[in-house]
């Protein structure tokens, strides 16, 4: 390097104007990451212009052509123009831009993919002719005559092309192709009553259809339910939970599933605001924090969530692609998603999802082997006593373990088969209780069940009575900045609820007076900022209930039966009852499932019978 500072020039640089392309071009940048953002852009403005039907084909996943077409109120020829015009839109008029309640409202999307690539609008209004308009690499051709019965139809060729740099960050068709869909479904399920079509056009001709979604009917669950059937399938649907919920002005509606309906990865987490398809880390934490009771680190909750306010209490001009949002009351919006989807998943019982079921039918059928052989004729009474021979009891050699299974002699009353969980007929490996019900058997993991039962119930006793506090000898002066501790000392309450007391010491100090007892030691000042950071992350903290429930879930562990110990048939019935009465008792504290319920059915066509 000639120079320790190269960009500053012994000559003053001149301030110049950029020509309106290059503006264009850096403003692309911005709003156009890759096709997918396109696709984004197009379908919002569509459903924007109330399209009940919309139709996207791509070519090559996006990069050689993106068309979306849609049956909505169109553009006038004279307005079409403007339509091309940065900051240009009909959907705001600029005086409040708190007060949004469209997806797009900046009017940068259409200039910004007519500088970057080949576009081309044609469209119709009521009571007007159609109309087209071309733009390419920034420059624009002269409104045109065209064919067209309804709607607007929206068609880009060679993405980037006039930034041909950009194309080298772009992956394979495959994978934006999969990017383009994800988009796609994302708006679906914001607008379940909107039918929806994407086409791979990149073979000619009408091209094959990888999605579609037609409108659905019925009021917005049955919608909303039928839509979510259809992107995340049916096992999602059967699994999931309806979450209606309202706090100081501030709704959530959607489905969650159950805890064992849960995901390696958070790859089946889908929310919106108002509509919008979001990726807000404030959102995505009070989901987590929902599950984090009922699932380990390395399991994700599944679920589509739908928060509605006020468009003036949430700002979601905070960045050019909008999937950033800021709430003006954030705890209000993190404590409703938390305490609804805790009181729904409370409200499922002992309930369990149908995929284990499905998962215990599949690992017990066999793998496949050579055709079945049919025996259709009549066997002999040779070949009759031979197998009743083969068929008699053998007795037990010595020396010889008796098989690990007992069956208890105790009749259950006969109405016990009708409850959910049916009524204990054996214990299996002194661990698993196997009961019989109406419709088929119950297999119980005993040792899981009654943890989550003891769990459950510690628990209630820590929020009747609260967590016990021990105080220190000695207070522990933690030094923070005076933002640090006015923000802590605004969760003071709340952290005393949990047994730990702390209290301001001077202006950039607070003293902790008191800590859960059942913590033990404990580093109070590495908990105050561990409790910080969260709090500074996401607005609230979890930090200290996480650590407490932790104990409290190994107090569960070592005080609940052990997998090994017989148990008498009233002992096994009073469990199953238990079970039922208490929320959440379908997964452990963990969120494995507790029990697996298999049908009549399902168990007579393992064994060929239907």
């Amino acid at each position: 390097m000639n120079s320790p500072t190269p960009n500053i020039h012994a000559d003053l640089p001149r301030i110049r104007q950029l020509d309106e392309a290059a503006i264009n071009r850096i403003a692309a940048g911005e709003v156009v990451e890759r096709p997918a953002s396109a696709v984004k852009e197009l379908v919002e403005n569509a459903l924007d212009a109330g399209a009940r039907r919309i139709e996207v084909g791509i070519a090559h996943g996006g990069k050689t052509l993106i068309r979306v077409a849609d049956d909505g109120h169109g553009i006038r020829p004279a307005d079409l123009p403007l339509a091309l015009a940065r900051h240009a839109t009909s959907k705001i008029d600029g005086s409040d831009l708190l007060d949004i309640s469209s997806f797009g409202f900046r009017g940068e999307a259409l200039p910004s993919l007519g500088a970057v690539g080949r576009l081309t609008i044609t469209s119709r209004a009521d009571g007007a002719e159609a109309a087209r308009i071309a733009v390419s690499g920034g420059r624009i051709a002269p409104v045109s005559p065209a064919a067209l019965s309804r709607g607007t139809v929206v068609e880009l060729r060679d993405l980037f092309f006039a930034t041909p740099a950009r194309l080298k960050f772009l992956r394979t068709d495959r994978a934006e192709a999969q990017a383009i869909g994800d988009v796609v479904k994302r708006l679906a399920m914001a607008e379940p009553f909107v039918g929806f079509t994407l086409r791979d056009l990149s073979d000619g001709g009408e091209g094959r259809v990888t999605f579609r979604a037609d409108p659905e009917t019925g009021d917005l669950f049955d919608a909303l339910h039928g839509r979510l059937a259809r992107i995340l399938g049916a096992e999602f649907a059967a699994n999931a939970l309806r979450i209606d919920a309202e706090r100081e002005g501030v709704s959530l509606v959607g489905y969650a599933a159950l805890p064992t309906y849960s995901r390696g990865a958070a790859v089946a987490q889908y929310l919106f605001v108002n509509g919008r398809p979001v990726r807000d880390k404030l959102l995505i934490g009070a989901l987590r924090a929902a599950y984090a009771d009922f699932l380990s680190r390395d399991r994700h909750p599944a679920a589509a969530l739908f928060v509605e306010c006020d468009p003036h209490r949430v700002d979601v001009n905070v960045h050019p692609a909008k999937a950033e949002v800021r709430f003006r009351d954030p705890g209000v919006v993190r404590g409703l998603i938390v305490s609804a989807l805790r009181h729904a998943l409370a409200g499922a019982g002992h309930r369990a999802s149908t995929t284990v079921a499905g998962e215990t039918l599949g690992a017990m059928r066999p793998e496949p082997a050579a055709p079945r052989v049919y025996q259709m004729d009549r066997p002999s009474p040779q070949a009759v006593a031979v197998a009743r021979t083969a068929q008699a009891p053998q007795p037990v050699a010595p020396g010889l373990a008796e098989p690990s299974a007992r069956f208890e002699a105790a009749e259950p009353a006969p109405e016990t088969e009708t409850l959910p969980l049916g009524a204990a007929r054996a214990q299996v490996h002194e661990n698993y209780i196997v009961a019989q019900t109406g419709a088929g058997i119950v297999i119980v993991d005993q040792h899981a069940a009654h943890e989550r039962l003891v769990y459950e119930k510690l628990k209630r006793q820590v929020d009747e009575t609260g967590v016990a506090a021990q105080a220190l000898l000695i207070p522990e002066i933690v030094d923070l900045s005076e933002d640090d501790v006015a923000r802590l000392m605004g969760h003071a309450e709340t952290l005393a609820r949990l047994g730990l007391t702390v209290e301001p010491f001077g202006p950039g100090a607070v003293a902790v007076r008191e800590t859960p007892a059942l913590l033990g030691e404990v580093d109070a000042g590495a908990l105050i900022r561990d409790i910080l950071d969260e709090i500074a992350d996401l607005g609230d903290s979890q930090t200290l209930r996480s650590r407490i429930e932790a104990i409290l879930s190994r107090v569960a562990c070592h005080g609940s039966i052990r997998s090994g110990r017989r148990m008498r048939a009233d002992e096994m019935n009073a469990l199953l009852r238990e079970m039922e009465a208490t929320p959440h008792s379908g997964q452990c504290n963990h969120g494995r499932p507790t029990y697996v319920e298999l049908k009549l059915s399902d168990i007579e066509r393992l064994f060929g019978r239907r």
